[in-house]
């Protein structure tokens, strides 16, 4: 289904915005009701949330890097590179829908987890999921948005050979 120019704005805009705002009143309500390394276990105690900050990147990468590496490689590189996708999405007609939508979700929750460095510090993390011995990482709504964003985008590249992305780059 093709989309016009307005209405294809409008979802991307509304994707990062939903990813933004579901992030930052899921971080606020956290910070707001639970200490550092508390738990509340959820689901068979499946799902867990545990407040933790995370000063560097993914599984806290970084998190000892010097105050100006961080906001190089932490804030003004990804906020550059996520500003030329948002260009890129918006003005590309040729990228398909779903990769748009990708895009958008991974854009927004980069976004949010950025907008926590600058403003707080850290990131805030939450959710952990265990089932037997498997667990994850500590993580948030963004990091949800920006996994699932991603995979969208490779799926499209794999299954959608008119996906010109790649071309647009």
């Amino acid at each position: 289904m093709k989309t016009n120019r307005r209405q294809r704005i409008i979802l991307i805009i509304s994707i990062i915005s939903l990813t933004i705002c579901s992030d930052q009143v899921s971080k606020t309500i956290i910070r707001n009701n639970l200490t550092n390394h508390e738990y509340i276990f959820l689901l068979n105690n499946s799902l867990v949330l545990i407040k933790a900050e995370n000063f560097g990147a993914a599984l806290g990468l970084g998190g000892n890097f010097p105050s100006i590496l961080k906001t190089i490689y932490f804030q003004i590189l990804p906020m550059s590179v996520l500003l030329f996708f948002f260009r890129m999405i918006l003005t590309k007609t040729a990228i398909s829908k779903q990769t748009a939508i990708g895009l958008s979700a991974a854009i927004g929750g980069a976004v949010t987890n950025i907008f926590d460095r600058v403003f707080f510090g850290s990131v805030t993390d939450f959710i952990q999921i265990q089932m037997g011995t498997i667990q994850t990482g500590i993580f948030n709504i963004a990091d949800i948005f920006i996994v699932t964003g991603t995979i969208l985008v490779v799926l499209d590249l794999i299954f959608n050979k008119k996906n010109n992305l790649l071309d647009s780059l």
